[in-house]
């Protein structure tokens, strides 16, 4: 595949309490690595994009075990540059049934939390791409971050690339004295494609969700509702071509039901809708679909309703696996896209 992509975020430390238990009892936690746009990055990677990471590490050797790992996904790294004292690290409580799953953050004074404009070559890094990701944490997190990520938004606008955002709200992130609704309009204009889940929609630009209640699959979904929401975003960001919604229904921890949405030249796509009955980790769910949602647009250009059904087919497969990362194939998806979510063996 031709494209090539650049994502840009931090990518974090996953310190897991292990076979669900409570951070008052590990006494050992489980090691992998995760952050949103690494997680798009692994995603397209496995679906053979060539992909670009950019981020800024540390100069010691848990930052180059990270880097070991992004490369043994295929990434491309070059474009991680290097300075600041330390990787940020979050700390991962799975839940399990009525217990909800939690999540403590420990990236205060992380090297991309103290990361500021002209630390990264962002015209080089663009040369020869086509897209470019990023996401509304990388811009949480600092006034440094915020401002390298509208340089990076910027350059790419200037240089004709593609861009996309995922608005990701995270609420316990914005603590440096400015709200998402103050920093991330401004930035989010530039998009040519958006993604979020009902509620990043109306924390991040101020829409008011429809509500998605599915109990089971036949679920009738709102699709006056939401060429509501896109008409809004539309008027809000009118460079904007795709909206995505993720739709989601957590029936308890184990247990959830997926839908999707695509707004595009003032019509609504749907998905259909997934029960996911035994959800094996749910961290990187959306990120799957973003992953895929690039991918579907990259390889189905004039079949939206294709990239929609991939984006949240790669969804559904990722809360089947464990850590961040969504490793699936093309093939596995499509599979289930055609309704074979069996689990057989493959020979």
């Amino acid at each position: 595949m031709t494209m090539k992509v650049v994502t840009f975020g931090e990518v974090l430390l996953r310190l897991t309490a292990p076979e669900n238990l409570r951070f008052s009892q590990a006494k050992d936690f489980i090691v992998t690595y995760g952050g949103s746009e690494a997680n798009v990055a692994v995603s397209l990677a496995n679906y053979g994009v060539h992909t670009k990471f950019v981020t800024r590490l540390p100069e010691n050797e848990i930052a180059r075990a990270c880097v070991m790992t992004l490369r043994s996904h295929h990434l491309s790294t070059e474009g991680i540059v290097y300075g600041g004292n330390r990787l940020g690290i979050y700390f991962l409580e799975n839940g399990a049934v009525a217990r909800s799953s939690s999540v403590v953050y420990d990236r205060a004074d992380s090297s991309f939390s103290t990361l500021r404009p002209g630390m990264i070559d962002w015209k080089s890094l663009f040369a020869d791409a086509s897209w470019f990701h990023w996401s509304g944490i990388a811009a949480s997190l600092t006034q440094g971050a915020a401002d390298a990520c509208r340089e990076a938004i910027e350059v790419a606008n200037e240089m004709g690339l593609t861009i996309s955002c995922d608005l990701n709200y995270r609420r316990n992130l914005w603590k440096y004295g400015k709200s998402a609704n103050e920093v991330m309009p401004e930035l989010v204009k530039y998009s040519d494609v958006l993604f979020g889940s009902e509620g990043e929609y109306m924390n991040v630009l101020g829409i008011n969700p429809v509500g998605f209640k599915a109990l089971d699959t036949s679920y009738p979904i709102d699709i006056k509702g939401f060429e509501r929401v896109g008409d809004e975003v539309q008027a809000m960001v009118p460079r904007c071509k795709k909206v995505f919604i993720e739709l989601r229904n957590s029936m308890n921890a184990n247990h959830d039901l997926l839908g999707g949405i695509l707004y595009s030249d003032g019509a609504v796509k749907q998905s259909c809708i997934y029960d996911v009955t035994h959800v094996v980790d749910k961290v990187g769910t959306g990120d799957a679909f973003v992953g895929g949602m690039i991918y579907g647009l990259i390889a189905y250009p004039q079949d939206d309703q294709r990239a929609l059904d991939f984006a949240l087919a790669a969804s559904c497969l990722k809360t089947t696996i464990y850590g961040d990362f969504n490793l699936v194939t093309v093939e596995e998806v499509e599979n289930l896209m055609k309704g074979d979510g069996s689990g057989r063996v493959s020979r």
